[in-house]
């Protein structure tokens, strides 16, 4: 008997479209055959974890038979006094995507809305799609997120508005005063919901303190150990909250979500200023030599608060390939609506440069049509 198998889930399962992560560096050099490879498409820390987190790890290694402390206990009470909220303000999550999955379980119902922005990180749409929800997207502005708009886009059935700050994957940010604005325009029965991966990268002075917001109002932020602590592997990330609301997030969290290694290394990794303040530094310096690259090709870029840049390069998923084949990976933006565009993570000076020259290369052999700006 012949089962079809699309009949036994539901129509917004059927019709979603899988996250495509990209190959393995090593899948990628073989069916090349180039070598060497540099990985400039999924923002990684380039100076890999902290020694500490990495040391933690080691130690803790004889421990795996048992199972993980299902309410991050140590990690928690360390969070909470560096973060200067409640233990009970924190959630942990198996990557900041699956507290985005909590979020969505516990407070969207199938029928019911949720906000997004166009041209942001497509995991939102997706998880409020297989639920059952309606995605209500608003256009960027200037590659920003359009608050005004998302605002007004809201209605008496939406109970989610998501917002990326720093968005993934233009770089930019929502400055204090919109935020405002913002947080004033929407009625009580909505949950915004703020992802700050890449929050630590952030040095302008107007970028939005997103935690106050959530001592008053149904706020719940997102950060990663992912990100600038390096610690993508291992798959760890938290949202901030009011304890009246991160109670329901709670309550659907599996047990024993996060693992042992996990937790020691994100532990371990909060102590390691001295590594956290490098990564800052190389970022900061790699972007401003990039940028200047960009400029001497003529190429458009977004002005960046992140560890990446969009630029625009023409052909995007063309050039892509391009670099590809010089051992050079980045990330085509097509997916996201811009298929101009490509997004290149900050790395260390070597692969900075390589890059640069690459992309001369590609740019040189198939004419400069990325300029404009």
């Amino acid at each position: 008997m012949t089962v079809d198998f699309a009949s036994l889930v539901p129509s917004w399962v059927r019709s979603l479209e899988p996250y495509s992560p990209g190959m393995p560096i090593e899948e990628l050099e073989r069916r090349y055959g180039i070598r060497d490879s540099i990985k400039l498409a999924s923002n990684e820390n380039p100076l890999g974890p902290s020694p500490r987190a990495l040391e933690a790890v080691r130690e803790s290694l004889g421990e795996l038979h048992r199972y993980p402390e299902g309410d991050a206990f140590v990690l928690r009470r360390k969070l909470a006094a560096r973060l200067g909220v409640s233990p009970e303000a924190l959630v942990f999550g198996h990557g900041s995507n699956e507290v985005l999955e909590l979020v969505v379980r516990a407070f969207l119902s199938p029928g019911e809305e949720a906000v997004v922005a166009e041209g942001t990180f497509l995991i939102y749409r997706l998880i409020v799609q297989a639920a059952g929800g309606r995605v209500r997207s608003v256009p960027l502005r200037e590659f920003t997120h359009d608050l005004e708009g998302m605002a007004e886009a809201v209605g008496k059935g939406t109970k989610l508005v998501f917002v990326a700050n720093p968005n993934n994957p233009t770089g930019t940010i929502v400055r204090r005063e919109e935020w405002r604005r913002f947080l004033e325009k929407l009625p009580g029965h909505v949950v915004v919901v703020v992802d700050e991966a890449y929050g630590e990268y952030v040095e302008d002075p107007e970028f939005p303190d997103a935690l106050a917001a959530t001592r008053e109002k149904p706020v719940l932020v997102l950060r990663t150990f992912s990100k600038i602590y390096g610690l993508a592997g291992l798959r760890l990330g938290y949202g901030v909250g009011p304890p009246g609301l991160v109670e329901f997030l709670e309550r659907v969290r599996q047990p024993f979500n996060v693992g042992t290694l996990a937790q020691v290394a994100a532990a371990a990794a909060l102590e390691d200023h001295e590594h956290v303040e490098r990564s800052k530094r190389l970022n900061r310096e790699g972007m401003c030599r990039l940028a200047e690259g960009f400029r001497r090709l003529g190429l458009f870029w977004v002005p960046s608060q992140a560890n990446f840049v969009l630029v625009r390069v023409g052909d995007g998923a063309r050039i892509y390939e391009r670099l590809l084949r010089r051992g050079v990976i980045v990330r085509p933006m097509a997916a996201y609506g811009f298929p101009e565009f490509v997004r290149v993570t900050v790395g260390v000076p070597e692969e900075n440069e390589r890059l640069l020259r690459s992309l001369e290369e590609v740019l040189r052999e198939g004419g400069n049509d990325g300029s404009g700006g």
